[in-house]
């Protein structure tokens, strides 16, 4: 059966976009390059925390290699050294990296036509820093290009880690430099260029001062309270919004 004219060029076009090329993979490596440098001292708070929290240089590397998630690692480590339940712990890491379904959401239509094993990979790169490069780059959207990209991001913080590990050997209290500060850098470079209207300025505003509130009066899971008031009073107001049009 002979395909349409425009049927086979959108194949033809899909196909040289998810192609794996040089090019892409060393635009996407490069793009993050920023992002992978500025993740140095995220890293080594990482690593650093790992072994303070008590656990082996084998396992405080593995869950920068293999779990890799920067914020879930942090908060998790820092819940455990706080005595936080179990049921908290698991709570706040479910919602903390919830917003990876809605990147996955983002990335559907330019990696639904890849092999399993390609989207697979994709998945497990995927990370705020990579979803911040997605969208500004949302034409270059190609396997090779997400590839290269994530990969880069993914070696700067293992690297880091590992760094983080040995430091907290050489140096007592590495925690007490205020490594931490580098996190709400980076997601302020990352959020930043994502507002561009009212109901997402409103958000963020009504989630930071509700975090205050909640920090304030040492509220467990404060955190993810505040996420949610955030992304109900941006829906209220864009319903607002949209009932007064």
């Amino acid at each position: 059966m002979n395909l349409p004219i425009n049927a086979l060029s959108n194949l033809e076009k899909k196909t040289q976009k998810n192609a794996f090329n040089k090019q892409a993979f060393l635009k996407g490596a490069v793009d993050i390059l920023p992002l992978s440098i500025a993740v140095l001292p995220w890293g080594i708070l990482a690593g650093s925390m790992a072994v303070n929290a008590g656990l082996s240089f084998a396992q405080s590397f593995a869950m920068s290699a293999i779990f890799f998630a920067g914020a879930a690692q942090l908060v998790s480590l820092g819940l455990v050294m706080s005595g936080a339940s179990l049921f908290t712990i698991v709570i706040t890491v479910l919602f903390l990296t919830s917003q990876h379904l809605i990147y996955a959401l983002n990335f559907r239509k330019d990696i639904r036509c890849l092999p399993v094993y390609k989207r697979l990979i994709v998945g497990f790169l995927l990370t705020d820093e990579l979803f911040a490069i997605g969208v500004t780059h949302q034409a270059q959207r190609s396997f090779a290009y997400l590839f290269g990209a994530g990969i880069c991001f993914y070696f700067a913080w293992c690297l880091f880690s590992l760094l983080g590990i040995f430091l907290a050997n050489a140096i007592p209290n590495l925690e007490r430099l205020h490594l931490d500060f580098s996190i709400v850098a980076i997601f302020i470079l990352i959020i930043v260029p994502m507002i561009k209207n009212l109901v997402t300025l409103m958000g963020v505003i009504s989630t930071l001062i509700a975090t205050l509130i909640f920090k304030y009066f040492q509220i467990e899971m404060g955190m993810i309270l505040s996420g949610l008031l955030g992304m109900i009073t941006a829906l209220l107001l864009q319903k607002w919004q949209g009932a007064k049009k």
